[in-house]
């Protein structure tokens, strides 16, 4: 990665004895920012924390020569060095005198955000999520610049603080071709975003903090106008966001709804819920909460609906190698419900009580020159002879459907499954299964199987009698008759190199995953012409269609549901 920061731009301000320790301090391009306070040392906070420069107290001198450095402080009371990303920011006693300052140190970092490059192509619009001074800013300005510079985007900034493209009339270079508009109070930024939208026709739209509700108003006016929106709002999670009334909105607002007793009683919760009330502004969140470790909400509208259902939400980890490749890790996160308080109909309330995370063991490590998916995601053992065999436990962690089998003979549904030859994995474990199926007699009388598949999301088949073709019948209807068997995938993996595998993989689990079950499209990583022709003959194999998107050298397929 190649920082640029001025750093010595802003130690010129500083008295000498705060900035000759800090040009000796070992960690000196680490520093995030410098603290003065009237009567107190002087301190330097690093990313392992904080430490005092000197012993000498700060004096109403030292901070008049500071002052006298620094442009006029706005409105905000914050400042900045011209040509520069640094933010200064003061501290007023009642009678409107500074008695402190903070220096913010501003860096231009190029490459931080080639862990989410791919989705910058999609066009739809991501929020970043995270503490101050995770590196969120810098992260938008990032992606400023790749929008402009590399996607050749119209790109408009709205900088309220200066923060993301400098003060100063002229913008820094870190933003590259994009335009910045300032404001010249904080409580008009809404005004400028509809203003941005209105007289310069911008394709994307950066806006840094947003945290009024006039701002998330705009912010949705402009989703709904069809231009792409990049910005960030304080919160460290993605559930409190919703929990905040005035930022709500950006991902589609949260209502309360009365059911019926028939709907109450057929989705098992109380007769007041709480739904989304419309479409997000944004469809992407991104949470940081360290630098080199970021979670991917890809479906935000999804995600919002399986929180306030209480159901397990699938979401990313992609964190930065130190060798420089960046690994993505498949997460599931488990929420209670957002619970309704409501006793007399009129006041009601609504909380998170806790949050699990489950890793499951798909994982890829994306590198530069190449994308290889680890050996947990595949369902048999590759060995030295190009043989494949099959092991029960990796079967259990794969993309097999699970199946529990409830009143049914298991011996004579494997003879079935043998005979047809489907991927299906039978499980005692019912936690573990996608698919439940039984007697009709036996689920019908078994009120805690029905809560369980309920709870859990799991489909549940019934058949009359436990007669051959009625299982045949069921195992095809759940698979949609569009399941690779397994012997065709272990003939079509066979000789083949791991890159292929990996292509194979992705692509098999996809369809799988979310095609089949969830009946959306989904879109594979970019790949070489050779390795798309051996995904396009799976997804042949599956019966779905497909697509080709995206420009030469960063074509992926885009796969359909019937």
């Amino acid at each position: 990665m190649l920082i640029a920061d001025d750093l010595d731009k802003l130690l010129n301000i500083l008295p000498d004895f705060i900035k000759d320790p800090l040009n000796k301090h070992p960690s000196k391009k680490f520093l995030i920012e410098i603290v003065m306070d009237l009567g107190r040392r002087p301190e330097a906070r690093f990313p392992d924390g904080p430490e005092y420069l000197s012993i000498v107290n700060i004096s109403w001198n030292d901070l008049d020569l500071c002052i006298k450095k620094i442009p006029q402080f706005s409105g905000d009371n914050r400042s900045g060095i011209e040509c520069t990303l640094h933010r200064i920011s003061s501290i007023k006693n009642r009678k409107g005198s500074i008695i402190g300052l903070t220096f913010r140190v501003g860096r231009a970092i190029f490459g931080t955000i080639s862990a989410i490059r791919d989705m910058l192509y999609t066009g739809r619009s991501i929020l970043l999520l995270g503490k101050p001074g995770v590196g969120k800013t810098t992260a938008i300005r990032e992606i400023t610049r790749v929008l402009a510079d590399e996607m050749e985007k119209r790109v408009v900034i709205i900088d309220t603080s200066n923060e993301i493209a400098g003060d100063g009339d002229i913008p820094h270079p870190a933003i590259g071709r994009a335009r910045r508009m300032q404001v010249a109070k904080p409580e008009l930024q809404h005004q400028v975003m509809i203003e941005a939208v209105e007289n310069h026709m911008p394709e994307v739209i950066i806006i840094d903090e947003i945290g009024t509700e006039l701002e998330a108003i705009a912010a949705r006016t402009i989703a709904e106008r069809g231009v792409q929106l990049v910005g960030t709002a304080h919160g460290n999670y993605l559930h409190s966001i919703i929990k905040n009334p005035t930022l709500s909105d950006l991902i589609g607002g949260i209502q309360y709804v009365t059911l019926g007793d028939d709907e109450a009683k057929r989705r098992g919760s109380q007769k007041s819920v709480l739904e989304r009330k419309s479409i997000p502004a944004f469809q992407v969140a991104i949470e940081i909460h360290e630098r080199n470790s970021w979670i991917i909400h890809e479906r935000v509208d999804r995600v919002i609906d399986n929180i306030l259902q209480g159901s397990i939400i699938s979401l990313q980890r992609r964190k930065f190698n130190f060798d420089g490749s960046i690994s993505i890790e498949c997460e599931n996160s488990s929420f209670t419900e957002f619970i309704a308080h409501n006793s007399s109909g009129i006041d009601s309330k609504f909380s998170l009580l806790s949050s699990n995370r489950l890793n499951i063991k798909d994982q890829i490590s994306i590198n530069s020159s190449n994308v290889s998916m680890k050996a947990s995601l595949y369902p048999f053992n590759l060995l030295s002879n190009n043989k494949l065999i099959s092991d029960s436990n990796t079967i259990e962690n794969s993309s097999f459907t699970k199946l529990y089998a409830y009143g049914i003979n298991i011996q004579q549904i494997e003879s079935v499954i043998n005979d047809l030859q489907l991927s299906i994995f039978l499980t005692r474990n019912l936690l573990k299964a996608n698919y439940i199926l039984g007697l009709r007699s036996c689920i019908k009388h078994n009120s805690k199987i029905r809560q369980i598949a309920k709870s859990r999301h799991i489909v549940i088949y019934t058949i009359h009698s436990s007669s051959s073709s009625n299982i045949s019948r069921a195992l095809k209807q759940m698979l949609g008759a569009k399941n690779v068997s397994y012997m065709s995938w272990q003939q079509i993996c066979v000789q083949k190199n791991f890159n292929e595998l990996d292509a194979l993989n992705e692509t098999r689990c996809a369809i799988e995953k979310i095609v089949l079950l969830y009946r959306d499209s989904v879109e594979l990583l970019p790949c070489s012409y050779n390795l798309r022709r051996l995904q396009s003959y799976l997804i042949g194999l599956y019966n779905l269609h497909y697509s080709t998107y995206g420009k030469v050298g960063y074509q992926r397929l885009i796969i359909y549901p019937n």
